[in-house]
């Protein structure tokens, strides 16, 4: 079987410096998936598990994905040098979708379909995971793990579909409780004018409203960022005295810069919106950005969890940050679902063993999975940006 290799670009020395380093974090990230594809198969033993994985090895999205993707290598690097699922090794087949839901839902036929995998794992966008879910049905095949909170995910209730993380609801609920709580009631909203945006939207205003806040007004950009400015002034008219960013990537960078020199107020996100990529980005003008974050702190000494974490960003020579341990968690459980389906595992009894995972441990941090809930996890912290971008609680 052959697997397919992901198309990679090389960084341009002629591009600005900030531009050239997101643009090399996605060919690094791109280069160690394509090299992970074309390793062989084992001869004359058992044959690998195969998960698949379409993800954004270029774009704009690529290099705020692109530690995630290397923390979840990191984890089943980690399982595979400890003898894998009962003698079987566990190997990514990854797609490059640019993160354009058309390429990423033919992906996941072709992975499916062609490539034979067990599941897929971790898709990023609300649109490619809800274009997938007919075909995850018509497939009987699992999806574990995805980077979009959106309600509308959720609402369609598919038995193959296994979150890891908090809702959007969730992150939002605390974001304005937040806000409340200081005082800080009269509230902007920027949101990216895509299906993410737009889907939220009416979420967030009845949130503000549930809370006992209120909206100042709301105004959209482009998901290339394009518009943060226009957008910046068309709130400033309504003096929100905080603004809630409803966007991932390139527009979180363009509209933290736009507030920063045209309305000057405390700006809140969602676990996406402010990455690596993000803060690397923004240098300094990152400082005072508030982010719910969907797991604990990457440096919190007390988990045992944690410290497996350090231990293998040491070992694979990568940053301990948000970004890898949320890759590193997600795959940590996908693998205890391979691990509670056994080395027999097929798609129908990775469904059943994640269902019957009950509550997971992976070391002080908790999920809980069950028939009725595929959802595992709820939890949703406020981590804020200081000097040098270090988060702090």
């Amino acid at each position: 079987m052959k697997s397919p290799v992901a198309r990679c670009a090389s960084p341009d020395s002629s591009l600005p410096r900030r531009r050239a380093w997101l643009v090399a974090l996605a060919a690094s990230a791109c280069s160690l998936h394509a090299a992970a594809q074309s390793a062989p198969a084992p001869a004359g033993g058992r044959s690998d598990i195969l998960i698949g994985r379409t993800t954004a090895l270029s774009g704009g999205m690529a290099p705020f994905l692109a530690p995630i993707h290397l923390g979840q290598d990191a984890a089943i690097a980690d399982l595979n040098a400890q003898g894998g699922i009962g003698g079987r090794k566990v190997r990514f087949v990854t797609l490059d979708d640019g993160f354009e839901a058309p390429r990423a839902i033919a992906n996941a036929r072709m992975l499916g379909d062609k490539d034979g995998v067990l599941a897929l794992f971790g898709v990023a966008g609300t649109s490619q995971v809800l274009g997938m879910l007919p075909y995850l049905a018509e497939a009987k095949l699992p999806l574990i793990s995805v980077y979009t909170g959106s309600p509308a995910v959720r609402t369609q209730a598919s038995p193959y579909l296994f979150t890891t993380r908090a809702s959007y609801a969730d992150e939002l609920v605390k974001i304005v409780r937040n806000l409340v709580a200081v005082q800080t009631a009269r509230i902007g909203v920027a949101y990216e004018s895509n299906d993410f945006g737009k889907l939220l939207l009416p979420l967030v205003e009845k949130v503000i409203a549930a809370e006992g806040a209120t909206l100042a007004g709301s105004a959209s950009l482009e998901p290339s960022g394009k518009g943060a400015d226009e957008a910046t002034r068309k709130l400033s008219e309504v003096k929100p005295q905080a603004v809630l960013l409803i966007a991932a990537g390139p527009p979180v960078v363009a509209f933290v810069r736009a507030n920063r020199a045209q309305l000057g107020v405390p700006v809140y996100t969602l676990s996406l919106g402010a990455g690596a990529a993000v803060l690397q980005a923004l240098g300094e003008d990152a400082r005072g950005l508030a982010v719910a974050r969907t797991g604990p702190s990457p440096t919190k000494p007390t988990l045992q969890l944690t410290r497996d974490f350090q231990a293998s960003m040491k070992r694979h020579g990568r940053t301990a940050d948000y970004d890898h341990f949320t890759g590193y968690m997600d795959a940590r459980v996908l693998i205890e679902g391979l691990r509670a389906a056994g080395p027999g595992v097929t798609r129908a009894s990775l469904v059943q063993a994640m269902q019957g995972l009950g509550t997971l441990d992976l070391g002080g941090y908790t999920y809980q999975f069950g028939p009725q809930n595929r959802h595992g996890s709820s939890y949703v912290d406020i981590a804020v940006v200081g000097s040098g971008g270090v988060y702090r609680q």
